[in-house]
């Protein structure tokens, strides 16, 4: 057998370097707040997590720890189950507010309905019942077009509402707006869950700690998002109401959303919300939004088309100037029947960023 050469060492990929760098660090996309990496504190997180030896599938001092910072910003009261990822919380979150005939309603843009593959419905055996809405949020007004009907066998029971915040058109539920929904629906014998992807951006925009719009204006369920806000993976579903959710410990190994190696997740979370990381970087990505809508809004052939309330910005731009912007910027159409778009700002967008986007998009406008 011949000796294996030095060029063939080099070659083969058994010989990859892990640390070597596959992608440009100086790009930078506008089409979500997942493309961002995660942040330096929180990879001190994981870092210093990864020490040693812990108790696997929850049962480690990182997972305990998260359960008295939970309780310091949702209430003494509240129970925190990390999951892997956002459709994971929303499924075993909404799972264990169900018997098997129930039925959510939800607003028809809800990322549950729009942007999970049916798992709501495939794997968690749910009816979603989906409302129109002009800005992404439901209203007791709203929730009562599919809230009826119950008795009757022949139709999946409506015991449950589901909410995001922020919701997908950017838009927030101010406290006042939330606890109307939760007071309507509980007096329907129905239950709360708020889908909370980017529940810190929320916070930011309006000025409240977390709990203000939760547990104490009446949610029972929160899917909190970590992912979109600086974290490498994970999320958690957090119990605020115990008489609202059963089985949780079951689904959570049911849908296959239990890691054995959980303190990682835990950790991530602590990182977050064990500071003030989580509304820092909420905060900046917010800013960096509305930087950026009030340098195109000013630009003739371009279109605000919803409000500025979180770190997404919404517009309609002329016929090939989206796909012409794409080259260098990568984002998404929102509606390509009207030529609008989403742009998506992250906790490590910068102020040149934003320019460089503004100023690209601008030299491509007709004149």
């Amino acid at each position: 057998m011949d000796a294996v050469t030095d060029a063939e060492t080099t070659t083969s990929p058994l010989a990859f370097d892990p640390a070597t760098r596959l992608h440009d660090p100086a790009w930078r996309g506008f089409a979500s707040d997942n493309y961002a990496g995660v942040h330096p504190q929180v990879i001190s997180a994981i870092a210093a997590a990864n020490e040693g030896h812990q108790i696997a599938y929850g049962e480690d001092a990182y997972t305990a720890k998260l359960q008295e910072v939970v309780k310091g910003h949702f209430g003494d009261a509240a129970e925190a189950f990390p999951v892997f990822n956002g459709t994971g919380a929303n499924v075993v979150g909404l799972q264990s507010m169900l018997p098997r005939w129930g039925a959510v309603v939800c607003t028809a843009t809800a990322h549950i309905h729009t942007d999970e593959n049916a798992a709501p419905e495939r794997v968690g055996g749910l009816k979603l019942l989906t409302v129109e809405t002009p800005d992404g949020k439901l209203t007791p007004e709203l929730v009562d077009r599919e809230a009826w009907g119950w008795g009757d066998e022949h139709r999946a029971q409506p015991l449950a509402v589901s909410i995001t915040q922020t919701t997908e058109l950017g838009t927030c539920y101010t406290p006042d707006e939330v606890r109307a929904i939760a007071e309507h629906a509980h007096a329907h014998g129905m239950t709360l869950h708020m889908d909370g992807a980017r529940i810190s951006n929320a916070a930011a925009y309006l000025g409240v700690p977390l709990a203000a719009f939760t547990s104490d204006a009446g949610v029972d369920v929160l899917s909190y998002g970590g992912t979109k806000n600086g974290l490498l993976y994970g999320e958690a579903v957090v119990v605020l109401n115990e008489r609202a959710s059963v089985g949780l410990t079951y689904l959570r190994k049911l849908d296959m959303q239990l890691s054995s190696k959980m303190r990682f997740v835990s950790a991530q979370l602590i990182a977050l919300l064990g500071t003030d990381l989580w509304l820092e970087s909420a905060t900046h990505s917010n800013a960096m939004a509305q930087r950026l809508r009030a340098a195109v809004e000013r630009m003739p052939g371009v279109t605000i088309t919803r409000d500025t309330q979180s770190n997404a910005v919404f517009a309609i731009v002329p016929p090939g100037v989206a796909d012409a912007l794409r080259e260098t910027f990568r984002f998404y159409d929102w509606n390509p029947a009207t030529g609008e778009v989403r742009w998506m700002c992250a906790f490590d967008t910068t102020e040149s960023d934003v320019d460089a986007f503004a100023a690209a998009l601008e030299a491509l406008l007709p004149r």
